[in-house]
């Protein structure tokens, strides 16, 4: 349903805040990933992967909004 509405070329504010969560939420498993990896050791998996999860999606925020606007354009 969703890859339908996306290939039609209908973007709608709902698909707007649908993609946006879906982006932060791969944004923050991605952190998580990143910081076990970097700081899993000095720190402790659980701590890193913590910290990693909430900058994650920090790093991600300007791409979505970026690619958004492409997109609006």
């Amino acid at each position: 349903m969703f890859d339908s509405i996306l290939s039609s070329g209908d973007i709608t504010f709902m698909t707007c805040i649908i993609g946006t969560i879906v982006a932060l939420v791969f944004g923050a498993i991605g952190g998580a990933i990143g910081g076990v990896l970097l700081g899993g050791k000095d720190l402790g998996n659980e701590l890193a992967a913590l910290m990693g999860s909430m900058f994650g999606p920090i790093a991600a925020a300007p791409g979505i909004f970026i690619g958004l606007f492409i997109l609006f354009l």
